[in-house]
C-alpha cells in the first residue's frame, strides 16, 4: 500500500510539473534492477568462455579512484574532490577483467533508462497533463544523470582505447521514427519522434559525438583536428524503435558483444594469462 501511495504521488507531481520535473517511476527503477540481473548473467558467460581470465563485478567507482586515474595521466587532474564518500553507480554495475599485472580493468559498464509513458497511457485510454484533456506528456529529465555517469567513466578510462559504456533506453521519448497508437475507443494518436516536446535522444547523443545510436562504438575513434590527434570515447546509445520494452536476451547479447571488445582491445595486456591456459575460447587482438 505505501508503494502505491507513493507512485500516485510521484505521477501527480509529474503531473502538475507539466512533465518537465525529472521523476524516477516505478518502470524506472525495476529496468535498473533489470539490467543489473543481466550483468550477472555476462560475467557467467564471461567466465564459461574464457576460464583462464578473472572477471569482477562491483556496483560503484569511487571519486577518489577517479581521480587517482587522472593523476597517473597528469598531476594536474583529478584535484578536485568536496565530498570524500562520493561515488558513480552505473545502474548496470561496473564488470572487470584482472590484466597480466594484476591490476583490475574495466570491459563493461551498462545503464537502462525508462522515460515516456505515453503508448501505454494511448492504449489504456487514460488522458494526461493538469487538466487530465491530453493525449501525451511533456517529456521529463530523467535521463540527466546518464550524462554524470558517463562523463565520470571516461574520467576513470582516459588512459585507454576502448569506452565500453553501453546505455539503453526505452519509452515514447526515445522514438527514432513516427507511431500511431489506437486508443480504446478507437481514435488513433500518432506519436511524432522528432517533436521537442516528446524526444529526448539529442540530449543522449552528446554522449557519444552524434555517431550512430544502436552500434558498438566501444573501439575509441580518433581524429585529427589542426595537426591533433584527438582521442573520442563514445558511449553505445541502444534505443528501442517503436518504444516497446527491451528483452533481456538482446540485451545480454549486446552487453557481452561489448564485453568482447573490450577484451579484445587488451589482448596485450591478457597475453600471459591466454597463452598459460591454451583452452577455452581465445581473444583475437584488435589493433589500435
Amino acid at each position: 500500500m505505501a508503494k502505491k501511495k507513493q507512485s500516485n504521488r510521484l505521477s501527480k507531481q509529474h503531473k502538475e510539473s507539466h512533465g518537465v520535473v525529472g521523476i524516477f517511476c516505478k518502470e524506472a527503477l525495476v529496468h535498473d534492477l533489470g539490467v543489473a540481473k543481466i550483468s550477472r548473467c555476462v560475467i557467467e558467460n564471461l567466465k564459461n568462455e574464457f576460464p583462464q581470465l578473472s572477471f569482477n563485478y562491483r556496483q560503484y567507482i569511487s571519486k577518489k579512484e577517479i581521480n587517482s586515474s587522472l593523476q597517473k595521466i597528469d598531476k594536474e587532474l583529478g584535484q578536485t574532490l568536496f565530498v570524500p564518500d562520493a561515488k558513480i553507480k552505473p545502474d548496470g554495475g561496473i564488470i572487470e577483467v584482472k590484466d597480466d599485472n594484476n591490476n583490475w580493468r574495466v570491459i563493461l559498464v551498462s545503464e537502462a533508462k525508462h522515460q515516456g509513458k505515453d503508448i501505454e497511457n494511448i492504449k489504456c485510454g487514460k488522458l494526461v497533463g493538469k487538466l487530465n484533456n491530453q493525449d501525451l506528456m511533456v517529456a521529463g529529465n530523467a535521463i540527466e544523470r546518464a550524462h554524470k555517469n558517463i562523463s565520470e567513466i571516461a574520467n576513470f578510462m582516459l588512459a585507454e582505447t576502448y569506452f565500453p559504456y553501453v546505455l539503453f533506453l526505452e519509452g515514447s521519448n526515445f522514438l527514432t521514427h513516427d507511431i500511431t497508437v489506437a486508443r480504446p475507443d478507437g481514435r488513433e494518436v500518432t506519436l511524432t519522434y522528432n517533436s521537442g516536446t516528446l524526444n529526448r535522444l539529442d540530449r543522449l547523443t552528446s554522449a557519444n559525438y552524434g555517431l550512430p545510436i544502436n552500434t558498438n562504438l566501444c573501439k575509441n575513434k580518433f581524429v585529427n583536428c589542426h595537426g591533433v590527434n584527438i582521442m573520442l570515447q563514445a558511449a553505445s546509445i541502444y534505443t528501442q524503435t517503436e518504444g516497446e520494452r527491451w528483452k533481456e536476451k538482446e540485451m545480454l547479447e549486446i552487453m557481452l558483444d561489448i564485453a568482447k571488445t573490450s577484451l579484445q582491445m587488451l589482448a596485450r595486456d591478457l597475453f600471459k594469462q591466454i597463452t598459460k591456459h591454451n583452452k577455452g575460447g581465445g581473444i583475437n587482438e584488435k589493433k589500435c
